[in-house]
């Protein structure tokens, strides 16, 4: 599975350094003794945003640098991009740190990862490339956007937003919680299901090197709480707020479909942020069957597979969901992409009617 590739691609080596606008005039302010609230309020709003669109000058300015970068990269040929000591992407991205856009810059990080992998790995890196400069393009052309893609851009670059949708009270299922190290933090990823009202929400959280975030939720219980979406992003992301009682354990798995439904929503979802890794999906009744040097979740019902993502194969999880499945169908909660699926937590049906199904058994 890939992702097709988009456009021409387009970042400078030696381009002329990007030159953030000049700051805001200053404008002196009267203040009468004892400024009345709402005063304050506003000369506090009007503050934020002048450093908002500050912010954003930086961040356009990084964007057009990366785009000379990358016109210069293609024009120069890939070839070049697994010379030992080649330093373009750890200069660019420092340059996108400069700019105030992290998000950017670790999106170049990830294209100096990509040289010598793999077979056809310059393939890879013109698709990667590709992806990079429409997230550039869709920065510098923002304001023409739909509101819901621009907020994705806007997270795609860095930007951090508030939750600010409606609060959703919900019986929700935690499938599957792990900590990813990155850089000077550690980024914990807990995805919940919505028994009611059929959600499903990605909470972040995150903590210091050697200590993991505070917020832990045992996979397989079922919380009683609020959840609050963020903008942009598919509407995935959440924030966990006021519970309602103890977590409490459960053996019922949530609904899922067939390999090709899973396909099909994250074709769907790619709609909304072309720059999507992967979508959560849970899979019913799948195989776990050795193919080639990798894996597959085969459909017990019509056969159609899935391959498992390379970067589970290596993973004691794998191992954990064949032992469960033991030949027979299980039920897959995972992160479903263009590198294959990747499973994240598993549940075994009862082996009779009367049987009930096993309680979660977590994969990561």
């Amino acid at each position: 599975m890939g992702r097709s590739t988009v456009g021409p691609m387009v970042l400078s080596h030696g381009g002329e350094p990007w030159r953030a606008a000049g700051q805001a005039a200053r404008r002196t302010v009267e203040r009468a003794p004892g400024p009345a609230p709402d005063k304050a309020s506003s000369d506090a709003d009007r503050a934020a945003a002048r450093r908002a669109g500050r912010r954003a000058e930086r961040i356009t300015g990084g964007a057009q640098e990366l785009d000379q970068r990358l016109t210069d990269l293609l024009r120069g040929g890939l070839a070049a991009a697994d010379r030992p000591g080649y330093g373009l992407w750890e200069e660019t991205a420092a340059r996108m740190v400069d700019a105030q856009a992290p998000g950017l810059a670790g999106r170049v990080r990830g294209l100096g990862a990509i040289p010598d992998s793999a077979p056809g790995w310059p393939g890879r890196l013109l698709e990667e490339c590709a992806l990079l400069r429409l997230l550039d393009s869709a920065w510098l052309g923002r304001d023409r956007l739909p509101g819901p893609l621009a907020a994705t851009v806007r997270t795609r670059v860095g930007l951090t937003s508030s939750a600010e949708g409606t609060a959703v009270r919900d019986r929700w299922l935690v499938l599957a919680q792990y900590d990813i190290p990155d850089g000077r933090i550690v980024t914990r990823r807990t995805w919940l299901y919505g028994r009611g009202s059929g959600r499903v929400s990605l909470l972040l959280s995150y903590g210091a090197p050697g200590r993991a975030p505070a917020r832990a939720l045992p996979v397989g219980t079922v919380v009683d709480a609020e959840v609050t979406p963020y903008p942009g992003g598919g509407g995935l992301r959440g924030e966990l707020g006021q519970q309602f009682g103890e977590p409490l354990a459960t053996t019922a798995p949530p609904p899922g479909g067939t390999t090709a439904d899973a396909l099909a929503a994250y074709g769907r979802a790619l709609r909304d942020d072309p720059w999507l890794d992967a979508w959560p999906v849970t899979l019913r009744e799948v195989i776990p069957a050795p193919s080639g040097v990798g894996w597959q979740l085969v459909g017990a019902a019509d056969g159609s597979a899935l391959p498992v993502a390379p970067s589970a194969l290596s993973r004691p999880g794998l191992w954990k969901l064949v032992a469960l499945s033991g030949g027979g169908p299980v039920t897959v909660f995972g992160e479903c992409g263009h590198r294959g699926f990747d499973p994240l937590a598993a549940w075994c049906a009862g082996t009779s009617d009367d049987e009930a199904p096993s309680a979660a058994v977590a994969l990561t």
